[in-house]
């Protein structure tokens, strides 16, 4: 197959692009940096140069492929505050890009969140997102894409982990770390129980190989390797590395993650790991932060 994917310099982007190249597909990046354009054909991607906003380049591109996954998202725009403009955004990106794919039997596959549930009760790919989560706007995308497949689009969203984790990670874990080292704390919000589920990256990268290829129209799939992983042991890994104490803050200290680090989220994969035949291989979260989190130093959240 001949597959576009946007955010293909980004963190997952990076690990799908191999990850596709190495099952014999061909990758069609999008890129909007000469960086970006070189580190694709470094990689043996072809290149388009473009962003979100080029919404007839996307269409344009996606008419000429045998298939899409979607990853990239203006965080920068979220997690600068305005959210709703950034799914705004996506969804109007993904109109664009589902477009020339109706009427084809053509795969497009998104990214989506597991942040968008916390009822600390186990979350299957049957479940709908908490409407006061702080991912929940995000959620509109997803059932964009779902319904796409009444229009002969073989759909498929992937939610994925609040933490997607590994060597080289700016994302969430990261920016605890940091924390913990300005602060010379670890912190953790009351007792430290709620979960959060976790994948590594390259299992990540798996999963949307696999949807990309196979899954069925309109298909949920939870990129969650571990189902939920109690705050109290992320903390503790941070803590060890660092040489600092774990102590209970309030989500506040996290500045704006805070609403995050609260989350309460278990997340089963049972169906996606039947439906698939996806076995996740990676480290542990906690294996990873001992490696490579407490070791390094990182900046703000990526995709």
């Amino acid at each position: 197959m001949r597959i576009l994917v946007t955010g293909a310099t980004g963190w997952i982007g990076s690990a799908l692009v191999p990850e596709l190249l190495g099952a014999g597909h061909r990758v069609v990046g999008l890129a909007r940096s000469d960086a970006g354009s070189a580190a694709l054909d470094s990689a043996g991607a072809e290149v388009v140069r473009g962003d979100l906003d080029d919404l007839d380049l996307l269409s344009a591109t996606a008419a000429q492929v045998d298939g899409v996954v979607h990853l990239a998202f203006k965080h920068d725009l979220a997690f600068g505050g305005d959210f709703p403009a950034a799914v705004a955004a996506d969804r109007a990106a993904v109109g664009a890009l589902a477009a020339p794919l109706k009427g084809t039997g053509r795969p497009l596959v998104i990214a989506s969140g597991l942040a968008g549930h916390h009822s600390g009760t186990p979350v299957t790919e049957d479940d709908p997102p908490a409407a006061d989560s702080p991912a929940a706007h995000r959620m509109v995308t997803e059932r964009d894409v779902l319904a796409l497949a009444s229009a002969d689009v073989r759909s498929a969203s992937v939610r994925l982990a609040p933490t997607v984790h590994g060597a080289g990670d700016t994302g969430f874990v990261s920016v605890l770390v940091e924390t913990a080292r300005r602060t010379g704390i670890s912190g953790q919000v009351g007792d430290g129980s709620n979960h959060w589920p976790a994948v590594h990256v390259t299992d990540a990268a798996r999963l949307f190989r696999l949807a990309c290829e196979s899954a069925p129209a309109g298909t949920v799939l939870h990129a969650a390797g571990e189902q939920g992983v109690p705050m109290r042991e992320i903390a503790g890994a941070i803590g060890r590395g660092l040489d600092v104490p774990v102590q209970e803050v309030q989500p506040e200290h996290f500045g704006h993650l805070g609403a995050f680090a609260a989350l309460d989220v278990v997340a089963l994969s049972d169906r996606t790991r039947a439906l698939l035949g996806w076995r996740p291989e990676g480290p542990t979260l906690v294996e990873d932060i001992e490696r490579h989190y407490t070791r390094t130093t990182t900046a703000q959240p990526t995709s």
